[in-house]
């Protein structure tokens, strides 16, 4: 295989890494200009390590030929380095064997201080994501017998391997395609690794606050006061060289001057300043840094620019790094009671958590969540998140047990694959509610539904739904109970209901013949039973009974209008009551035009949630209703499917120039897939199309929809992000507005969805498999009846520029 002339640093295998005990690092690429720093490396290794390295007798390498070492094409050459600070403390390198170019010889190296602590297993995930990118599938490795954390390494990393003969040298062969296993792996790995990086940001024993000050009315000062007034229970450490004390604390000149490293620092200085400030901290051994300070990538390119160099170093110096530009972190655990953030507003201590991007966002959610009784767990403020991602606080949280429900307030995506993975895995245990800014954003709706998250339309919404699903069960299905004083709420209820997916049905004979003699005598009691506004408590506390007995209900809204009748307190606490009886379906209340009613339906940790509009309700129950259906069907799987071969489309593509595939190399890629393309009349049935398009931020997304005015004019088109597991195909082939012309509902024969569905895994599993296909689209295809399988009338398919690796491993 031939080498580029002028082959390009490959900037997107620069990632941050974290190893087994939470320390984190920073993983790129080795460069020219690590000439020096590689000799370095080599020197601090002991006799035993470069034994195991060079598998026999220590012979020490000169300096020019380890030189040589900085030197990669970055195609059949690639090295890998793990950072401490400025030095190497882990390398990783393959070499393509020229003349099996799918093989490739691969050596590790760790620093002997930082070897049981993980760095090989991180290095062998990244160096093997790498190598399947540039179209290697095995990398092969010697070890001696005797290296048992080497050979540990390769064994438990999940990924095939075969071992050689036993004897002083075992030769191990790894298969780097994403095995499942090695998926589920590297995911215990992480989750382990990203709780045990994060400990010192939600629970520190002491915190820095550098750029403290004595006026009250500054970020600094506050601060300081609100993790004193907050409860922390460690030391609080003002930093300002012109200060004696601050808020009542002792201040401190600078960082080393401090009586111990804290755990955390928060830094709110000048944004020329920050730097300086986290090299510092650094320095003396800090774990955590949240910087509030402003100026970095809102400004534009150049501090973008400087956010990211700040972040890197962040990583190699083993700190993880909250912000720039956020409003700080909050843990309301009894065993942290962290307040450290300059909002004004605290909130109370609560099931709910929630992550945003937006500093000033921040304050105002705060505030909100106060007046609504909405109490929380933990909040963080990421700013631009050019460290800690909202995928890491998803995995704090996840195994958090006094966090029940979380919110994020999402603008952008670091990861957008890891941050689905982690939350499939989260969603079913712990509901997960977003608000994205791009509501007409195909890619992000997508990679929600698949993950289980509750997409929300504004930050109302959200907060609707959190109130819910904080003090109350999911429904166990989809049919309301609507009891109301008034009519016309009542039918504005319905309506809403219908349009968030619920029902309300008409209540059984039994729960009717129930209710009719406590009520009025022109009581409707069909469903909604309107109780007239002559209705006291006992009315409202017997008609709740009732219905939530009713088999036929999964979920009450209760509506009350104060002015209509006296006591409201009195019919709280009826309702109240009611619900405690039956705590496995959720009971909702709207007390239209009752100020304060929200402190009526409080009571203990029993809490009904209260709307000022029917409507809102309805919705939140919506959100809720859909979710429980999510979490109750059987999960999907990514399925092996028979009549693939890889190997040929591997060489198919082997042989193309970027840019549009030849129309019959393109038929014979599909056929590699089990894809047959035909012309001619394939026979009855709608013509539909798959489309896949490759997102700079997502990946490839599927696209399906019907051929003609349902895409054209209805915009009624699927989308899904790869990799697409069974359900996910299943899923996206029923959620169309046309379904039912594919189901049969619509009076006709139907479609073979099986065949759709399958086809579907195929496309996904051709790109996933070859990153190099840039766009792929097959239209029309024809769905032909139940049995009958689809037809493919026409393919393109378009190879990038460039490979670059299709997800993480």
């Amino acid at each position: 295989m031939t080498t580029p002339p002028h082959p390009s640093y490959p900037e997107d295998l620069e990632r941050p890494g974290l190893v087994r005990t939470g320390r984190s690092t920073f993983v790129r690429p080795i460069r020219p200009e690590d000439a020096d720093r590689l000799v370095a490396f080599v020197g601090t290794l002991s006799r035993a390590t470069l034994a195991y390295r060079s598998l026999g007798p220590v012979v020490r390498a000169r300096d020019d030929v380890i030189r040589r070492g900085a030197h990669v094409d970055y195609l059949d050459e690639l090295a890998l380095i793990a950072l401490d600070g400025d030095d190497i403390a882990g390398l990783v390198r393959y070499v393509r064997d020229p003349e099996e170019p799918e093989h490739a010889a691969v050596t590790f190296t760790i620093r002997d201080d930082h070897q049981s602590e993980g760095f090989g297993r991180l290095l062998l995930e990244h160096i093997a994501a790498a190598a399947r990118a540039r179209g290697i599938r095995v990398l092969e490795a010697d070890v001696l017998a005797d290296n048992a954390r080497m050979i540990n390494v390769f064994l438990g990393s999940g990924y095939r391997t075969q071992a050689g003969p036993p004897g002083q040298i075992i030769h191990f062969e790894i298969a780097v395609d994403p095995q499942a296993q090695a998926v589920a792996r590297a995911e215990r790995r992480e989750q382990t690794a990203v709780r045990r990086s994060l400990t010192p940001l939600f629970e520190p024993r002491s915190v820095a606050v550098i750029g403290a000050n004595r006026d009250p009315r500054t970020i600094g000062h506050e601060i300081v006061a609100n993790l004193l007034r907050g409860g922390f229970a460690g030391s609080v450490f003002p930093v300002n060289p012109r200060a004696d004390h601050i808020a009542g604390a002792r201040a401190y000149a600078g960082v080393r001057d401090l009586p111990e490293p804290p755990d955390l620092a928060l830094v709110a200085v000048r944004a020329e300043a920050v730097p300086g400030v986290v090299r510092e901290c650094a320095e003396v051994g800090v774990k955590a840094v949240v910087v509030v300070s402003t100026g970095f990538g809102e400004t534009g390119a150049e501090g973008r620019a400087g956010e990211l160099e700040l972040a890197r170093f962040a990583r190699a110096s083993g700190m993880r790094l909250v912000g720039p530009n956020c409003m700080g972190v909050v843990n309301t655990t009894p065993g942290a009671r962290l307040a450290a953030t300059f909002s004004p507003a605290l909130p109370a201590p609560g099931r709910v958590a929630m992550s945003s991007q937006s500093g000033p966002l921040g304050l105002a959610v705060l505030d909100y969540a106060r007046r609504l009784r909405l109490g929380f767990s933990g909040f963080v403020s990421v700013g631009h998140a050019v460290d800690v991602s909202t995928d890491e606080l998803l995995q704090w949280w996840e195994e958090d047990p006094g966090t029940s429900v979380i919110l994020l307030h999402v603008e952008t995506f670091g990861d957008p694959r890891r941050f689905a993975r982690v939350a499939r895995r989260i969603a079913p245990r712990k509901p997960i509610v977003a608000v994205h800014p791009g509501h007409a954003d195909s890619a992000v709706g997508s990679l929600f539904a698949q993950s289980g998250v509750i997409r929300t339309r504004s930050l109302q919404e959200l907060f609707d739904v959190a109130l819910l699903l904080a003090h109350q069960p999911p429904p166990p299905g989809n049919r309301v109970a609507v009891i109301t004083n008034a009519g016309g709420p009542a039918a504005l209820t319905v309506g809403a209901c219908a349009a968030s997916g619920l029902s309300v049905p008409t209540l059984g004979d039994h729960t009717r013949q129930a209710l009719r003699p406590f009520l009025a005598p022109h009581a409707d009691v069909r469903n909604p039973i309107d109780l007239t506004p002559t209705a006291t408590a006992a009315h409202y506390r017997h008609a709740l009974d009732a219905a939530l007995a009713d088999d036929g209900i999964d979920a009450a809204i209760v509506l009350f209008m104060p002015p209509l009748a006296d006591k409201p307190d009195e019919v709280a606490s009826a309702i109240l009551d009611a619900a405690a009886a039956r705590p496995d379906k959720p009971v909702l209340a709207s007390f239209l035009g009752g100020a304060g009613v929200a402190d009526l339906l409080h009571r203990g940790d029993l809490v009904v949630p209260t709307y000022t509009f029917p409507e809102a309700a309805a919705t939140s129950l919506g959100h809720a209703a859909a979710y429980q259906t999510w979490r109750s069907t059987p999960a999907g799987v990514v399925p092996d499917l028979p009549g693939v071969d890889a190997e040929q489309a591997r060489a198919l593509i082997a042989a193309c120039s970027p840019g549009p595939v030849p129309a019959p190399v393109a038929a014979d890629l599909l056929a590699a897939y089990g894809i047959t393309v035909r012309g001619g009349d394939p026979g009855p049935g709608p013509d539909a199309f798959l489309t896949v398009r490759a997102d700079p931020v997502f990946g490839p997304v599927v696209a399906f929809g019907l051929t003609g005015d349902y895409a054209d004019l209805m915009a009624d088109v699927a989308h899904r992000v790869t990799p697409l597991s069974d359900r996910d195909a299943r899923e996206m082939v029923r959620s169309l507005r046309a379904a039912p012309l594919l189901d049969g509902r619509s009076g006709g024969p139907g479609v073979d969805l099986a065949a759709l569905e399958e086809t579907v895994l195929r496309i996904s599993a051709m790109v996933e498999d070859h990153p190099g296909i840039e766009a792929l689209e097959l239209r029309p295809v024809r769905l032909l009846p139940p049995g009958d399988g689809v037809a493919v009338a026409h393919a393109t398919i378009r190879l990038a520029g460039t490979t670059t690796a299709g997800g993480s491993p």
